[in-house]
């Protein structure tokens, strides 16, 4: 079991037990909550967790957000690869990894999580944390969540797990989007991608590309991934083997 670390101010309930039903090679998860208007930024800094000059104006929940997933990071990092370096932010917002390492950020509604692992393992990885859609937002926001096959299979699900499959087909897109873009270059959308199998028994989900993005990840092309529900909370990645071929 890690070590318990000495959280900043604001910060409460370190994650560190994986949560998805089946563990991958060399990847490590830290996961914190936080209250972003309890944070002191200045606590952060003495870690070595600063924040850039473009967000220094901004309001409290984006700064917390920021601290807390780089927080995440940077012992994610540690765990994985013995270098607990904190990522920086790229021009497109993006973080910017270590050489020789991966992984990702998210944060939603005071929680905050990152993945991370050694190049050598995987090209790709995608984490996403979201608070369950309602019934009537996980409607309203179908349309633009869905493909018109997903709204096809959502319509024929029970009632009670309608909204459940929109909060997970938004969720495991974020996380597609963030693994795959990383390693292509290429932006993409919601109806770019579907999700094409999903079992609740095993957590385990399948994406299929509806668009070609680049020659070797052409329309068609599926990843697998997985999901859980842990509080309240939905968590989904996507990773990308180092032998996936397209």
């Amino acid at each position: 079991m890690p070590e318990a670390l000495d959280l900043p101010a604001g910060c409460q309930d370190w994650l560190t037990q994986w949560p998805w039903p089946r563990p991958l090679a060399g990847v490590a998860w830290r996961g914190v909550n936080f209250t972003a208007d309890s944070m002191c930024e200045a606590a952060f800094a003495d870690r070595g967790i600063a924040l850039p000059a473009r967000l220094r104006s901004a309001i409290a929940k984006r700064r917390g957000e920021f601290l807390a997933g780089r927080l995440c990071a940077r012992e994610a990092l540690h765990a994985a690869t013995g270098c607990g370096e904190v990522p920086g932010i790229a021009e497109d917002r993006s973080p910017c990894w270590p050489t020789g390492a991966l992984g990702s950020i998210t944060h939603s509604g005071g929680f905050a999580a990152a993945l991370a692992a050694p190049r050598r393992a995987w090209q790709g990885l995608g984490l996403d944390a979201e608070t369950p859609l309602s019934t009537a937002r996980a409607e309203r926001l179908s349309p633009q969540i869905l493909t018109p096959e997903e709204r096809d299979w959502r319509n024929r699900l029970p009632t009670e797990a309608q909204a459940l499959f929109t909060t997970l087909a938004f969720s495991s897109k974020e996380s597609l989007f963030k693994a795959l873009y990383p390693l292509i270059g290429v932006r993409f959308y919601f109806q770019d991608a579907a999700l094409v199998e999903w079992h609740p028994a095993t957590g385990h989900i399948t994406l299929q590309l509806r668009r070609s993005l680049r020659d070797d990840w052409a329309s068609g092309a599926t990843l697998e991934g997985q999901y859980t529900e842990t509080g309240s909370r939905l968590l989904s990645l996507v990773a990308i083997p180092t032998n996936t071929r397209r």
